[in-house]
C-alpha cells in the first residue's frame, strides 16, 4: 500500500523520501526519484511531514517509537501522518510520542486496497490535530478520492475498524452464497450477476466474485490483514459493551482459512475454508 501511494506523491512532484524494513522494496521507488534514508528517524529529520504505512500495531508503534523510531527525528513544525490500521490504544500511543517531541500528529487509516491505492482513489479516515490534516489535504487528494476528518485521535482507526468489519462479514456472507447456489445447481456466475444488478450491489461483489467462482485468490487485501482488523474490531466492541456476534462467527473463518495457509491470499480465500468445512462435514 505504501509503495504506490508514495509513487503518486513523486508523480505528482513531490520531494519524497523513503524508508522500508526490506530496503529493496524501495527499488522503485528510488527509480522514479525518490531519496532514501536508512532509519525512520532520519526520513522523519529531513522532511517537513512524514506518513507511515505498516501491516500492524506493533509494527506502527516500532517504527514511530521504537530505536532510531520516527519520533527520534522529529521536532516542532513537522507533522507525522500515520496511514497504518491499528486500534484507538495504539494510535493514541503513538500520537502521544509523537507530540512529546512538538510535533503535530495525525491518523489517518485509508479505506481501499492496492488498486484504489495505484490508482489515486483512496478514501482517508483522519484524526487529530486540525491544523496538520488542513496542511496535508493536498497531499491526501493526490493520494484518494475523499477524506473525512473526524476529531479526536482514536476516532480514525475506530471508522477504519468498523469499515474493514462490514467488509470481512459481507465477503463471509457473499461466499457462503457462491457455495449455496453451486450446491442447489445454479450458476454462481449468475449470481453474482444478479447481486450487481440489485439493491444489495456493491463494487467487491462484482469484482471479487468471478475471481472466487474459479478459486483464485490474487492479493489486494491480505486475508491475515482482513482477520486483524476482526480481531481488533471484536476487542473495540468489548471495550464498549457492544455485541457483534456476526464478526465473532466470521473471525473463526478467517482464522481457519489462515491454518489452511491462505494468509497471504486474498481475503477473499476465506470461502476456502467454508469449502473445508463442508468437506469435513461430508467425510465423518
Amino acid at each position: 500500500m505504501g509503495a504506490p501511494m508514495a509513487s503518486n506523491l513523486i508523480k505528482a512532484g513531490c520531494d519524497v523520501t523513503v524508508w522500508n524494513r526490506t530496503k529493496s522494496k524501495c527499488d522503485p521507488l528510488l527509480s522514479l526519484g525518490a531519496k532514501y534514508e536508512p532509519t525512520p528517524a532520519q526520513v522523519a529529520s529531513s522532511c517537513d511531514v512524514t506518513f507511515a504505512m505498516l501491516a500492524d500495531p506493533q509494527s506502527a508503534a516500532e517504527v514511530a517509537c521504537g530505536s532510531s523510531g520516527a519520533a527520534e527525528g522529529l521536532a516542532p513544525g513537522k507533522g507525522y501522518v500515520d496511514v497504518s490500521t491499528v486500534d484507538g490504544a495504539t494510535s493514541k500511543l503513538i500520537g502521544e510520542r509523537i507530540t512529546s517531541t512538538g510535533a503535530s500528529f495525525l491518523e489517518a487509516p485509508v479505506s481501499g486496497s492496492k488498486k484504489p491505492a495505484e490508482d489515486g482513489l483512496l478514501i482517508f479516515l483522519t484524526a487529530g490535530d486540525e491544523s496538520l490534516y488542513k496542511r496535508v489535504a493536498p497531499l491526501l487528494d493526490v493520494m484518494g478520492k475523499s477524506r473525512f476528518y473526524l476529531g479526536d485521535v482514536g476516532n480514525g482507526a475506530a471508522m477504519k475498524l468498523v469499515v474493514n468489519m462490514v467488509m470481512g462479514s459481507m465477503m463471509v456472507s457473499f461466499s457462503e452464497g457462491l457455495l449455496l447456489s453451486e450446491k442447489v445447481g445454479l450458476d454462481p456466475n449468475t449470481l453474482v450477476e444478479v447481486i450487481s444488478q440489485g439493491a444489495i450491489s456493491a463494487p467487491m461483489f462484482s469484482l471479487k466474485g468471478p475471481s472466487m467462482v474459479k478459486a483464485a485468490y490474487p492479493p489486494a487485501f491480505p486475508l491475515k490483514h482482513q482477520q486483524k482488523d476482526l480481531r481488533l474490531a471484536l476487542a473495540l466492541a468489548e471495550s464498549v459493551s457492544q455485541s457483534i456476534p456476526t464478526v465473532a462467527a466470521a473471525n473463526e473463518l478467517y482464522k481457519a482459512a489462515k491454518s489452511l495457509g491462505l494468509s497471504d491470499h486474498d481475503f477473499s480465500a476465506v470461502i476456502e475454508a467454508l469449502k473445508a468445512k463442508v468437506q469435513s462435514q461430508s467425510s465423518q
